[in-house]
C-alpha cells in the first residue's frame, strides 16, 4: 500500500511522515504540502527538506485563493497581529466557543478533501495527518478533534468507494507524546518549522512556539532546531 501524508514541515507532520516511512518503506510514501496565503514560506521549505531526508516523492498544492476571504491572523492578507501567548490563554479570551484567531476555517477539512483526490489518483490508500489532543482542547481547533477525524474518514471511506481512510496516529495524544514518540524514531526535528512568524529565527512567543518548547521540555530535551544557536 502507498500513504499520503500532509507535511506542514511542523514537529506533528514530520513525525507522521516517520511513521508513514518507517510502515510502508519511503518508496511507498508521497509527502503533500499546500499553500494556503500563510504569511511566510518557511514551514514549505522544511517540509521539502524533511521529504529530502526521508527520500520520498513531495508535491505541493496552492489553495490560497480559497481562503482569500478570511481574516484569519495566519494569512499574508491578514489585518490581525499574530497572538503572543498560549493557546490556554488565548482561548480565555475568546467568545463563546469560538476557535483561536489563528484556526484557518475548515482548513484541515479543505486539506483532507483535496489529499483524498490526489491520494486516489496517486493509488494510495491511506492518508496520514498530524492533528493532536492539545490543538482540539477547548475548541481551539476544531478541525483537529477526534469527532472531526472520524466524520472525515468516514465520508472519505464512503467517497472513495472504499479504497481510501484517514490515520491520524495522534488525535489522542498531546504534543509531548508526539515529540516522544517522533524522538524513538529518530526525527530530524532540526529540519522542521513550527513558528507563525516567518523570521530568521522562531518568535518564541507564538501559540505553535510555546507549544513545541513546552513538548521538547516535557521530554527532558533541548528542541533540536535550536541547538547552536545564539
Amino acid at each position: 500500500m502507498k500513504a499520503l501524508v500532509l507535511s506542514s514541515g511542523g514537529v506533528d507532520s514530520t513525525t507522521a511522515l516517520a511513521l508513514a516511512v518507517e510502515k510502508y518503506g519511503s518508496e511507498n510514501v508521497v509527502a503533500l504540502s499546500v499553500s494556503y496565503g500563510q504569511k511566510h514560506d518557511k514551514e514549505l521549505r522544511a517540509a521539502e527538506a524533511v521529504a529530502g531526508y526521508y527520500g520520498v516523492e513531495q508535491k505541493f498544492l496552492d489553495l490560497s485563493r480559497i481562503f482569500e476571504y478570511s481574516d484569519c491572523s495566519l494569512l499574508a492578507r491578514s489585518t490581525e497581529e499574530i497572538p503572543e501567548e498560549s493557546y490556554a490563554e488565548q482561548l480565555e479570551h475568546r467568545a463563546g466557543e469560538a476557535p483561536v484567531s489563528t484556526y484557518v476555517p475548515f482548513r484541515n477539512g479543505l486539506f483532507l478533501a483535496s489529499a483524498a483526490s490526489m491520494a486516489l489518483s496517486l493509488g494510495c490508500g491511506v492518508i496520514y495527518y498530524g492533528a493532536h489532543a492539545d490543538d482540539s482542547a477547548g475548541c481551539a481547533y476544531p478541525d483537529c478533534s477526534p469527532q472531526f477525524n472520524d466524520a472525515m474518514n468516514e465520508a472519505i471511506y464512503q467517497g472513495s468507494g472504499r479504497q481510501l481512510r484517514i490515520e491520524a496516529p495522534f488525535v489522542n495524544m498531546n504534543k509531548a507524546e508526539v515529540v516522544k514518540t517522533g524522538l524513538g524514531l529518530g526525527v530530524p526535528y532540526e529540519l522542521t518549522w513550527s513558528c507563525y512568524e516567518g523570521g530568521e529565527e522562531p518568535c518564541g512567543k507564538c501559540g505553535t512556539c510555546i507549544d513545541r518548547a513546552a513538548a521538547f521540555a516535557a521530554n527532558g530535551v533541548e528542541d533540536p532546531a535550536l541547538l547552536g544557536r545564539v
